[in-house]
């Protein structure tokens, strides 16, 4: 993994854009349409027992008090008919105390038979709410988050939108309770003002104008009539994010979410439906004072142990790390015999918590020259019971890797112009090498890129990035078809809530396209 591509403006995101209808939930006409009846109470702080951290980086430590926002009224069942009633132009009416301040604005909205004349059904809805000066909006009693979020149900930002998709797929008569949490600030600041809302609507989008991703042209070289069950004819091909300097190692995350490095970006950024992008992890691979040096010291390959846990090949830092459930991080490997790692640059888990690792020198300064390299080799690594072992050193740049269905295979590609293969390695019961032999050879296969990131599906066929694009093989190595896109694919991920959509990371953008067989994921 060597190319690169031009630096472009970011974050970048793609959103619906114009709605095809808009609710205005300040006027009589919009809550009368969605049978809304806004209510308001102020929140305040008050003091209250709690404990300090403890040993293990969670509430277990000694009692103490801290402070907490009464009344808690984000859930369904929660009674506010003793609530003060709002008009709708009410909501623009300054409330709560001023300077540092809290309120609830509650509401129960239902999809109507018609928004103007639009159908709305199986439209994506989106309650767009601006609060001067935060909000935070609970939907049903719910408030999704995840780390690097900003906007959507929590803080977007100073009199910034919030914007919630409460469904995707409406249907006339559906009911939504929301629960808008008004915040005054800023709070170290405390403005002489008071909360409002500045604007507040539900927006309403077609089911073809609310697609998050937009299709792009591509081509399908059909080699075996087997693809057709893979890629099914006339399968659209996706663009759903795009401006990056150059996309990696994605992965998808439990909770429904795509994320993936840009490792010159020294970024992990996270795609979420319907098409924002967020930063998840800043600095994700190093932070050093040479930074400057390097082309591509973020993170680059990510995946998740089978506790969840999500684990980084770290360019910059030399290590592979694990990301444990309070933020904190461990270093899983940094080092053989006493020498520091090259560069680790993709990986995988067995079922049995054993990790694979690949460790080419792409990510160091210089490369294979670099000064600051200690082990003479690249590497295929294994992590297990805390110990790291060598698998093999064969390899001129091992790159992408992945494990057959069963495991008893492992996939490594090589990024070296003069050998483009992927190898594969035969493993026993203990996850040990017992054979290995090149599964398929693209050394002579037109077009510039070697090796990249790879993935397997259920039925044990691999997506394999590699000169002029997707190369899509049989377990037995033979080539079914190749996907050729706008843009040089560099590594996949599955993602859906089926596994079959497959993420493609290339080079300035993320493309999705649907598949026949679901994939293997973490």
């Amino acid at each position: 993994m060597t190319a690169t591509a031009e630096l472009l403006p970011g974050p970048p995101q793609i959103l619906p854009g114009r709605p095809d209808a808009v609710v205005d939930l300040q006027t009589d006409e919009g809550v009368a349409l969605v049978g809304a009846q806004w209510r308001y109470h102020d929140a305040e702080v008050r003091e209250v027992d709690f404990v300090g951290v403890g040993d293990d980086l969670g509430p277990s430590g000694a009692p103490n008090r801290t402070y907490d926002v009464t009344p808690h009224a984000e859930g369904v069942d929660v009674d506010d008919s003793g609530w003060q009633a709002l008009a709708p132009a009410d909501t623009r009416r300054r409330l709560s105390t001023g300077k540092v301040c809290f309120g609830w604005y509650r509401t129960t909205v239902t999809v109507p038979e018609r928004v103007g004349d639009l159908d709305p059904t199986g439209a994506t809805v989106v309650f767009e709410v601006v609060v001067d000066d935060y909000a935070e909006v609970w939907v049903d009693g719910k408030l999704p988050i995840a780390l690097g979020a900003s906007g959507g149900p929590v803080v977007a930002g100073f009199n910034a939108p919030n914007r919630v998709v409460l469904t995707r797929d409406a249907r006339p008569g559906q009911q939504f309770q929301v629960a808008v949490f008004g915040i005054n600030g800023p709070i170290s600041l405390a403005p002489a003002n008071y909360i409002w809302f500045r604007t507040a609507t539900l927006d309403f989008y077609r089911p073809d104008h609310a697609a998050s991703g937009a299709p792009v042209e591509y081509d399908v070289e059909r080699v075996d009539p087997r693809l057709d069950e893979l890629i099914a004819p006339g399968t659209p091909l996706e663009q759903v994010a795009t401006g990056f300097s150059f996309t990696e190692g994605p992965v998808w995350s439990a909770e429904g979410a795509l994320l993936f490095s840009d490792p010159n970006a020294n970024t992990v950024y996270r795609w979420h439906e319907p098409g924002a992008v967020t930063v998840f992890r800043a600095k994700s691979g190093y932070s050093g004072t040479d930074i400057g040096h390097y082309h591509q010291p973020g993170s680059n390959g990510l995946t998740f142990d089978p506790q969840g846990r999500l684990t980084l090949c770290q360019h910059g830092n030399r290590q592979v790390i694990r990301v444990e459930r309070r933020g904190n991080t461990t270093v899983l490997a940094d080092r053989f015999h006493g020498r520091r790692l090259n560069s680790p640059n993709d990986l995988v888990y067995a079922a049995d918590g054993t990790l694979f690792f690949t460790d080419p020198p792409f990510g160091l300064p210089d490369g294979p020259d670099d000064p600051k390299r200690e082990l003479d080799f690249s590497g295929v690594f294994r992590v297990r019971d805390g110990s790291v072992s060598l698998v093999t050193d064969t390899l001129a740049g091992p790159n992408g890797i992945a494990l057959s269905p069963d495991e008893r295979f492992l996939y490594v590609g090589d990024w070296d112009p003069d050998h483009k293969v992927v190898m594969r390695y035969e493993l026993d019961d203990s996850l040990s090498v017992i054979a290995a032999d090149v599964l398929v050879d693209l050394t002579d296969a037109p077009g510039e890129d070697a090796i990249d990131g790879l993935k397997v599906d259920e039925a044990g066929n691999l997506y394999v990035c590699g000169p002029g694009g997707i190369w899509v093989l049989s377990p037995g190595g033979e080539h079914l078809g190749s996907l050729h896109l706008p843009e040089a694919p560099h590594n996949l991920a599955w993602g859906g809530e089926d596994a079959r959509d497959l993420y493609v990371t290339a080079m300035t953008s993320v493309y999705r396209i649907r598949t026949g067989v679901p994939g293997i994921r973490p």
